[in-house]
Formats: C-alpha cells, sequence, structure tokens
C-alpha cells in the first residue's frame, strides 16, 4: 500500500482544532500528517496581555500551533508567511501583506510548493463559507482548492517541483443542524454566540453534502489539551471555555467532511474512512 499522509490547511494559527480528532487517528496508524497555516494570527485576540502584545503576537501564535500540534502528535507544521487579514470590515483588511490581498497566482504556488514537496494522499481544508465567513478562512479554501488542481499539472507552477496529484480534496466543517442545535444551546445558557449576524443557514456545511462523519470522541480530552495550547486566544469568559466537559464531548466527538474532488469514493465506502478505496 502506498504511503499514506494528509495535509490540512488553514488559515490562522488553532483553525486546525476543527479537525485534531481525524488528524490523530491518522497519527495513530501511521499516516503523515502536516498543517499548513497561511498567517501567524497577528492581529488575533490576547486574553492575557501577560502573553503577547500586538508586536509579539505572531511570533507568539506560531509557537501555540507548533505546540497544539505536537499534541496530537504532529511534527511538520508549514506556514505561507502572509500576515492576518482580521475580521471583515476592520482596519488590517487593507493591509498589503494581510492574506486576503496576496497575489491569487502566488498564494496558489507557495501551496503547490507544499503540496508537492509533503505529496499528501489527502488534502483537507474550510469549506467555502470559511466556517464562519472570516475573509482569510474564504481565502485558504479558495486558493487550496485551486492548488489541489494545480499541484498535479506539470505545466503549472515547474520552479515549485515535480508534479504530484493529491487524491482527494475535503472539506471540513460543523453541519448546519448541528451549529443550529450548538447555536440554540448558547442562547439558553446566556453564552455569547461565536458568530453573531451571521445566518446560520449560510455557514458550515449543508447536512446532505457531509460524506462523511467521523467519531473522534476517544480524543476529545486530547482535542481539549490540543485547544489550550492556543492561550493567547482563550478568554476565561470565551464561549469555548464557558462549555461544560459533557457538551465539549457532545459538539467536538465528531467531525464532519465533505469530498469535493478526487477520487470518487467506493458505492459501500464506510462513512468514517476518508480514505476508503485508495
Amino acid at each position: 500500500m502506498p504511503e499514506r499522509a494528509v495535509l490540512a490547511c488553514y488559515a490562522h494559527p488553532d483553525d486546525e482544532q476543527g479537525v485534531t480528532g481525524f488528524l490523530r487517528r491518522c497519527v495513530l496508524h501511521g499516516v503523515r500528517v502536516g498543517i499548513v497555516c497561511a498567517t501567524r494570527g497577528e492581529v488575533g485576540e490576547i486574553a492575557d496581555p501577560s502573553l503577547a502584545t500586538p508586536e509579539t503576537l505572531g511570533a507568539v501564535r506560531e509557537q501555540e500551533l507548533r505546540r497544539a500540534a505536537a499534541v496530537i502528535g504532529v511534527r511538520d507544521v508549514f506556514f505561507l508567511d502572509y500576515r492576518d487579514s482580521g475580521m471583515a470590515g476592520s482596519p488590517a483588511n487593507a493591509d498589503p501583506r494581510a492574506f486576503i490581498n496576496a497575489d491569487p497566482h502566488e498564494a496558489v504556488g507557495r501551496l503547490v510548493r507544499v503540496i508537492r514537496a509533503f505529496k499528501p494522499t489527502l488534502i483537507i481544508t474550510f469549506d467555502e463559507s470559511g466556517g464562519y465567513g472570516h475573509p482569510d478562512h474564504l481565502a485558504i479554501c479558495r486558493w487550496a482548492t485551486e492548488a489541489f488542481h494545480a499541484a498535479a499539472d506539470p505545466s503549472r507552477y515547474p520552479e515549485a517541483g515535480a508534479a504530484f496529484a493529491p487524491a482527494r480534496l475535503y472539506y471540513a466543517s460543523f453541519g448546519r443542524s448541528m451549529i443550529k442545535q450548538f447555536a440554540e444551546f448558547l442562547a439558553q445558557q446566556n453564552i455569547p454566540s461565536p458568530f453573531p449576524n451571521v445566518p446560520l443557514d449560510q455557514i458550515g456545511l449543508a447536512d446532505e453534502r457531509i460524506t462523511h462523519t467521523v467519531d473522534v470522541a476517544e480524543y476529545v480530552e486530547l482535542k481539549r489539551r490540543s485547544l489550550g495550547e492556543h492561550r493567547t486566544q482563550l478568554s476565561p469568559s470565551a464561549m469555548l471555555s464557558a462549555l461544560p466537559p459533557e457538551l465539549w464531548r457532545a459538539f467536538w466527538g465528531v467531525e464532519c467532511y465533505a469530498l469535493v474532488a478526487g477520487v470518487p469514493l467506493p458505492s459501500d465506502a464506510p462513512k468514517d474512512d476518508l480514505f476508503a478505496g485508495l
């Protein structure tokens, strides 16, 4: 059997937390796992002023990501070296170094270079809604999707190494019915929503698009430890910090994926095997 590998492509340190259960399972089964991060989250929150300053936040968050990855057994972490663009409509959007202002050809090329060097069987990234519409999330989805196809084409980016074709591209997100249930629970508990003013029927994966539902309940505590390494982003009053353990298990014990390109799934493929038929 050819060596298997997975490359998770995201925009900021902590974005990878939606797939850490699957990544951990891959590690335990001898699958090479890598994480690509487009930015270092330079304009994110600082939960505790003793942890970072606006000037040092990017460097601090890089190390947080490396530690979070190490918790689940991932050593290969790559950065595309763009700057965090901030939330939609924020002043950081105008920074010429921001990921959303990158030249598309160049951004795809940086991803292609990583893909051809790492040679992943599967690529995973955000769905088209970017989870909740963050501009950088939308960008990494768009450009990782293009890079999936470009990496296999020897006529594109010849300077980025020999062509390599990943087998499948998956989008990962919560299903919309799960998002709705989660939002209802938060409202009942008077916990601030992480996606205020965002229409719930326009974020995450439509349930009918989900091709794989992966039970990762056995890794929930490890997932929580991994998330805990992103200390600058975890205010004591934040939504994730307020969730009791039983709800952590309920909402973070399942990960949803949609196959969007590549080798079709066998008709009898298990709904928790993203490699089925390869």
